[in-house]
């Protein structure tokens, strides 16, 4: 037995941050950037190698599910859920999700390492079970994560997502042009969300007061997805990142990024997913995502990404 396993990357696009403290955020998956497990049944014990992370093989026994290791982890809990020990076979992962850019590459990685597992075993693994297995390890890159990238990764689909609340996929009205930008500077969302909860204890008032703002943004976006105003959508955008700004997880580069999208004709553009590094994202249309795009690598931007929502 030999198939293949994928998972996508995943893009924030309104709620960072706050959604950690209850308020609304929205994601989507970026199907252009994936994970994939190439899965083989051998009668040797697990192997577990990576093609495009840098790290050793991992082999079975010795996984263990308090692991400091995401691959160890996602395997030992796997193990555990589906009651099965040793697993047999070889399973090898590669991913072209940049690393600590805010793109959920820890969560596709996870995600097809639990799939995998299950497929090794000739076992079912539902969403919903993934996504728990999922999240758990998530805990590793994030400390207190909201839940939202394994979400997205796991159910590849565009969300409206209030942590232990609500979950709604989106109805997206037509199709939605967005162009992504790579700083090129790795950070962990882990520092940045631990470095927000410090503020919101340090000044909790004003902290407050922009997750709020934050959330009612993120529900405002959500209606303007559902009916196609990409006008106002892109200035919800641009008031999203002044207010990232203000929770001090921007960064020169990424300011620099988005004022140079919106000075090609972008109609929004706002920092996504932790920050202080990472991925700018620029709403665009068809005439001003080749402009856009230009602008934003005569800026610095390490890489681009053009990626649309809602085409069928």
């Amino acid at each position: 037995m030999k198939h293949s396993i994928s998972a996508p990357g995943k893009v924030i696009l309104f709620g960072e941050h706050a959604v950690v403290y209850g308020r609304p955020a929205i994601a989507a998956p970026l199907s252009q950037i994936r994970a994939c497990a190439e899965v083989r049944l051998t009668d040797r014990p697990l192997t577990v190698l990576t093609e495009d992370i840098d790290r050793p093989p991992l082999r079975w026994p010795g996984a263990r599910p308090d692991s400091n290791d995401p691959l160890e982890r996602m395997t030992a809990i796997a193990s555990q859920f589906f009651c099965a020990a040793p697993i047999k076979g070889e399973i090898a992962i590669r991913s072209n999700i940049p690393i600590a850019r805010g793109l959920g590459s820890g969560a596709a990685v996870s995600a097809v390492l639990a799939r995998a597992i299950a497929a090794l075993l000739a076992r079912e693994l539902s969403p919903d079970d993934a996504n728990a297995l999922v999240y758990e390890v998530e805990k590793l890159h994030h400390g207190t994560p909201s839940g939202i990238d394994n979400t997205v990764v796991v159910y590849n689909k565009p969300i409206y997502f209030v942590k232990d609340r609500r979950m709604d996929f989106i109805r997206i009205a037509r199709p939605m042009s967005l162009v992504l930008a790579d700083t090129g500077v790795s950070a962990l969302t882990r520092e940045t969300v631990a470095a927000v909860r410090k503020l919101y204890h340090e000044q909790h008032a004003r902290t407050q007061a922009a997750f709020d703002a934050i959330g009612a943004i993120a529900e405002r976006a959500g209606r303007s997805i559902e009916i196609g105003d990409w006008a106002g959508l892109g200035e919800l955008m641009t008031e999203n990142h002044k207010l990232l700004q203000a929770l001090a997880v921007s960064s020169p580069q990424l300011d620099r990024l988005v004022a140079a999208a919106l000075d090609a004709g972008a109609l929004g553009a706002k920092l996504s997913g932790g920050g202080r590094g990472g991925v700018i994202i620029a709403l665009v249309d068809g005439d001003t995502s080749q402009p856009v795009q230009r602008g934003l690598l005569a800026a610095g931007a390490k890489n681009v990404y053009a990626t649309a929502f809602g085409l069928t």
